[in-house]
């Protein structure tokens, strides 16, 4: 292909890592997973909880539904990548997303809304995201964790521009015509990309990860055999892991989803609690390029240590959050947490199990964290319909933030299972 080999040669003449353009497609790529995520769904709830009738906490299930298919979705799709290779599963997915978007501007009923939500979850919140962190981790291994953040940067990205482009395409339009809007726009930023500079493997190109003269040292030692014999969901070392890890996510997407309503209960417009989702986004942006950095000598555990306290602080700080200077305040410790917890998904299984075989791993993991992402809105949604408010369900957030940070700092289940990379030093 043209693109390619221009950038092959450049690679053999000035030094130049094509794994660098890989990253670049997948800040395309996590930006345009938006619309199938928690924080462009919090923009649209309210109007379509007023066009439909639907209560929160209908919504909320519907919410919890679909987000489950996208879990069952993540761990198929990410097999197929193991299998048929990313660039591939990206185009399919590309086209069959933007149709997504389409259907829910034209959806009417509460099954057409599920078969919505659920495409979008499925696709967006899951299957974009896993191959864009799949390739990233195929071309790198040295230099994983600053790659990592850089094709992080879509999702804060993704969070400063979509929130507040869906609010204005909503007022001006309308919810539905706001979705179709969405849908051509991600279209564009997938497909083309993915067909003429996405390549799956460094070797595909006669390369070797990190831009070196050879294989990492790590992978010579690597045992086949073993890989294709690894076990994961049936691996007790693997949840203990995978199910701490899975509690941000849990966590964030419940604070997310009611974000609008939360901070209307505490006397703040609509339009403040979509703004703030800018502040979010610079905030998760910094943090990940200082973590993406820091975690390749410190290890992930503690950064994940780090991203589960200030969490919690999150969640206790929520209550009071009753004017736009506090607004912007929750959202910046939100986005610190958020941006550090990225870096930590991002490079942790890859760390841990190695790069050939990765999908059958991250994808499980992944899996589980979706999961525990479609329950979070749920318990809010019905605290808020049977008392309302939001105290008790908070609350419960904030203990299994502790809970979490416990299991994984203190228990330390992944030793054992961690793969130790050059210039790292033990977390």
């Amino acid at each position: 292909m043209l693109f390619p080999d221009f950038f092959i040669k450049r690679q053999h003449d000035n030094k130049f890592f094509y794994g660098w353009i890989i990253v670049v497609v997948g800040i395309f790529v996590a930006f345009s997973s938006g619309p199938g995520q928690s924080f462009v769904f919090s923009v649209f709830i309210d109007s379509m909880i007023a066009e439909t009738g639907f209560s929160r906490s209908a919504i909320s299930t519907l919410y919890f539904l679909s987000t489950a298919i996208s879990a069952v979705m993540v761990a198929i799709v990410s097999r197929l990548a193991d299998k048929w290779g990313a660039r591939s599963n990206l185009i399919l997915i590309g086209v069959v997303f933007g149709i997504s978007c389409f259907s829910m501007a034209l959806s009417s009923g509460i099954l057409a809304f599920y078969l919505s939500f659920a495409a979008l979850r499925a696709l967006g919140q899951g299957s974009l995201t896993i191959n864009a962190t799949l390739l990233v981790n195929q071309w790198f291994v040295e230099k994983r964790g600053r790659a990592i953040a850089i094709m992080g940067l879509g999702f804060p990205l993704s969070n400063a521009i979509l929130p507040y482009l869906s609010r204005v395409l909503i007022d001006s339009f309308g919810w539905r015509e706001a979705y179709g809007i969405l849908g051509i726009l991600v279209m564009i930023l997938i497909i083309p990309p993915a067909f003429f500079l996405l390549r799956n493997f460094p070797e595909d190109l006669g390369l070797f990860p990190d831009g070196n003269d050879s294989p990492p040292e790590i992978e010579k030692k690597n045992n086949k055999q073993t890989i294709q014999e690894r076990r994961v969901l049936t691996s007790k070392n693997f949840w203990m892991l995978a199910l701490p890890l899975a509690t941000p996510g849990l966590v964030v997407t419940a604070l997310i989803f009611h974000q609008t309503s939360i901070l209307q209960t505490n006397g703040l417009s609509a339009t403040t609690a979509a703004a703030i989702f800018i502040v979010f986004a610079c905030s998760s942006a910094i943090t990940s390029m200082i973590a993406g950095f820091f975690v390749e000598r410190i290890g992930p555990v503690v950064l994940f240590g780090f991203s589960m306290t200030v969490l919690c602080c999150v969640c206790l700080f929520v209550f009071v959050v009753d004017s736009v200077i506090l607004a912007i305040i929750y959202a910046a410790l939100m986005g610190v947490s958020g941006g550090s917890q990225r870096i930590v998904q991002g490079i942790i299984w890859a760390n841990y199990y190695g790069r050939f075989g990765l999908g059958k791993v991250q994808g499980s993991a992944m899996m589980v964290g979706i999961t525990g992402a479609a329950i979070g809105p749920l318990p809010l949604g019905l605290f808020f319909d049977f008392n309302g408010n939001y105290t008790w369900g908070i609350l419960l957030l904030t203990a299994l933030t502790i809970i979490a940070f416990l299991s994984i700092v203190v228990l330390r289940p992944e030793k054992g299972l961690e793969v130790k990379m050059p210039n790292s030093k033990p977390s």
